[in-house]
């Protein structure tokens, strides 16, 4: 066992960390979800395998996985663009009740026959498993180069399922310790808990844009970490006042990625490492939660694949073409949409719920969550690419962020800097820089080309793909856009 001392426990958290980073570039790789092998990391140090490291805590791990998801669907509404989202919502949000109602009940009645338990712990199990996960869906789709409509539904339908089946697997919990409880009602605090959560995440949303752009703070890195007591104040903040805390923390960082902030990309990176800082700390926790030797079981493997393969092959893909039935999605889309219904860290947090409760058989659907995690991410994670490529639902190539070209706090120069990827739309497609008419006090001061630095002149000719960036006075920004004529600008 590994020594737990002060320094003992600085050497784990290094040691994951490293790991964590390390693993990341193996699934890239093996064409592994990077969630599958955080989590051999943390079932390898376990007292089941290595014997380095007992954990069974799910107290602490609940406690983990929640403050991972806050930080997780934070940074997923920072990045999400509401230009693609917002022609999905529609359908993104029936998914995100009815939908995971629809799995819910499907794994259920399986649940039920196949785990011979009762129905109430039947839906339990099958709440547990009905939503899509966040932390996996923004891993995998990460850099994935997949239809903007059908990554934008995955992304917003993520981000906002997290709640319903929390509010489902907190009820049937109820249920099965007051039998008595009024459905009704809770009906009622549901509707009551998504309207709280979605009136405060928004609302907290455009107050923290403006606490951030009328700040003058003295060092550029507050801005992420104001920033990240945003996202907590706003989870923290909800569920006190009984609304999803979840589901404010998503709509709060969706407004505030709409918005134009101060420092936004100080903003975006940090929180871009705390989501995988968090993926890492969760998934590797969780593994260490669980004990192989309990998995070792063929009563069990054979059950838990079968609820795997009734969730992935008839749940899921029933519940997303009855969800979309009124909306434009075309058969090969729903087929992607069908398989591409990730499960990951969300159900395992859910399953620690009945442990704490201390329900009959917690620790059985503990184990089947668990297997259920693994076989989706294993079987669907590891193929998305692969189906997109034969649904032919590939996108056009996404550019990637210039995370060498450092923007350093301009608040006293009182100026900004954009960024402005040149599309096949752009009127200035072909023409020479000095061909624009920039406003005063305002020049492209470098030009990011096939990945290649293009110091401009005059003569420079632009091309369809430049990424420019624009160094301009604050009070000329509006008009650098309107000049530009471009949707997407970051600053």
């Amino acid at each position: 066992m590994i020594d737990f001392s002060t320094n003992g426990i600085i050497l784990i958290g290094g040691i994951f960390l490293l790991a964590g980073v390390l693993m990341t570039k193996v699934s890239a790789r093996a064409g592994v979800p990077s969630l599958v092998l955080f989590m051999i990391i943390g079932m390898s140090l376990g007292s089941d395998v290595s014997g380095l490291i007992y954990f069974s805590n799910a107290e602490i791990a609940q406690l983990v996985g929640i403050v991972a998801l806050i930080f997780i669907l934070f940074e997923g509404g920072l990045q999400a663009s509401w230009k693609h989202i917002r022609p999905v919502l529609g359908g993104s949000l029936v998914l995100a009740t009815i939908g995971v109602l629809i799995t819910t009940s499907i794994v259920a009645v399986t649940a039920h026959y196949i785990l011979d338990i009762n129905w109430i712990e039947a839906f339990l199990l099958g709440s547990i498993v009905g939503s899509t996960d966040a932390a996996a869906v923004f891993s995998v789709l990460a850099g994935q180069n997949i239809k903007s409509k059908i990554s934008s539904t995955l992304e917003a339908e993520s981000g906002t399922n997290d709640p319903m089946a929390m509010f489902l697997t907190i009820a049937f919990i109820h249920l099965i310790e007051v039998p008595d409880s009024s459905v009704g009602q809770m009906v009622g605090d549901f509707v009551l808990e998504m309207g709280i959560g979605a009136v405060i995440g928004i609302g907290m949303g455009f107050v923290a844009v403006w606490a951030i752009n009328h700040s003058s703070l003295d060092a550029a890195g507050l801005y992420a970490v104001l920033s990240a007591g945003f996202a907590i104040f706003i989870y923290s903040f909800a569920a006190m006042l009984h609304g999803s805390g979840l589901l404010a923390v998503y709509l709060a960082a969706l407004v505030m990625g709409t918005r134009e902030l101060t420092q936004s990309y100080s903003i975006v990176s940090f929180h871009e490492g705390v989501a995988w800082l968090m993926q890492i700390l969760m998934f590797v926790m969780l593994g260490l939660l669980v004990f192989p030797s309990q998995l070792a079981d063929w009563d069990l493997i054979w059950r838990g694949l079968v609820l795997s393969l009734v969730l992935l092959l008839v749940a899921r893909p029933i519940a997303v073409f009855v969800s979309t039935i009124f909306f434009d999605y075309s058969i090969k889309e729903k087929i992607f949409l069908s398989w591409a219904g990730l499960r990951g860290a969300v159900p395992i947090v859910l399953a620690t719920f009945p442990l704490l409760a201390g329900v009959e058989n917690s620790f059985l659907f503990f184990n089947i969550v668990f297997f259920i995690v693994i076989t989706s991410a294993l079987l669907q994670g590891s193929t998305i690419p692969f189906m997109a490529k034969k649904l032919s639902l590939n996108g056009r190539p996404q550019p990637k962020r210039i995370h060498s070209l450092e923007l350093v706090s301009m608040d006293r120069a009182n100026a900004e800097m954009l960024e402005i990827e040149l599309t096949a739309k752009s009127p200035f497609a072909g023409q020479l820089v000095q061909t624009i008419g920039l406003p005063k006090q305002t020049v492209i001061s470098a030009i990011i080309r096939s990945g290649k630095l293009v110091m401009p002149t005059g003569k420079t000719k632009l091309k369809v793909g430049d990424v420019l960036y624009v160094l301009a006075e604050k009070k000329q920004v509006a008009k650098v856009k309107m000049v530009l004529g471009e949707e997407d600008i970051a600053h």
